[in-house]
């Protein structure tokens, strides 16, 4: 590696840290050196790599202001401290309550869900399940699993009470005292819940919430 001006490598410095983000060329050129030389500056300097513009984009450690995800976005520009798209994933989706939908992780990443999902259907470290026709994903530590499945569960149930209206919610409590231990699959079929825009998901959280799940007979009598 030809030995660069101490100099010259300080005022590239400044600029670097006042324009935030550079490319490999615009480095190279503040440093009037070839491009090898500049990617081992890179290296010794530990820059972030941006996780979206095919990892064009280059910051200084010192300028971004990470957020609680570890995140940083310059204008279209995003990095993160956890390192590239893969490693970024995979800590998002172990550090979640509840694991994360693919819409979920977009939001978080600012990224739309289509243009990166498809290279993580197998990625060791996460798990992908279909939950109520959405897929999400949850860490493959089987003892993080079991808790992130539980509020995701717990949380699937909270929403779902809330979808319901008044007249859905009456509607399947005068189905419980009409016709007595009926399973959350039985109250779906009856014909006047068929004709309602009613899901078993909306029934099941709605007997638990009240207590009301069919009753299994005790097998000792």
């Amino acid at each position: 590696m030809t030995r660069l001006d101490l100099e010259t490598i300080e005022i590239a410095k400044r600029h670097l840290e006042k324009v935030k983000v550079f490319t490999i060329n615009e480095l190279a050129s503040e440093l009037k050196c070839s491009i090898p030389n500049a990617r081992m500056k890179l290296k010794q300097w530990q820059t972030y790599t941006s996780y979206n513009k095919n990892g064009r984009f280059y910051v200084l450690p010192q300028v971004p202001k990470f957020n609680q995800h570890g995140l940083w976005h310059y204008k279209s520009i995003a990095f993160s401290r956890h390192g590239n798209l893969k490693k970024t994933i995979i800590y998002l989706v172990n550090s979640a309550d509840a694991g994360l939908s693919g819409r979920e992780l977009g939001d978080l990443l600012d990224l739309s869900p289509q243009s990166f999902l498809h290279h993580f259907r197998n990625c060791q470290g996460i798990r992908r399940e279909k939950y109520e026709g959405v897929f999400v994903y949850f860490s493959d530590q089987s003892s993080i699993y079991e808790r992130q499945n539980q509020q995701r569960i717990s949380f699937a149930c909270r929403l779902s009470l809330v979808k319901l209206t008044d007249s859905e919610a009456i509607m399947i409590l005068v189905a419980v005292i009409r016709y007595h231990d009926l399973s959350a699959e039985d109250i779906l079929a009856l014909p006047e819940i068929k004709k309602s825009k009613i899901k078993l998901v909306d029934i099941k959280s709605f007997l638990e919430h009240h207590g009301l799940g069919k009753k299994i007979p005790d097998s000792r009598h």
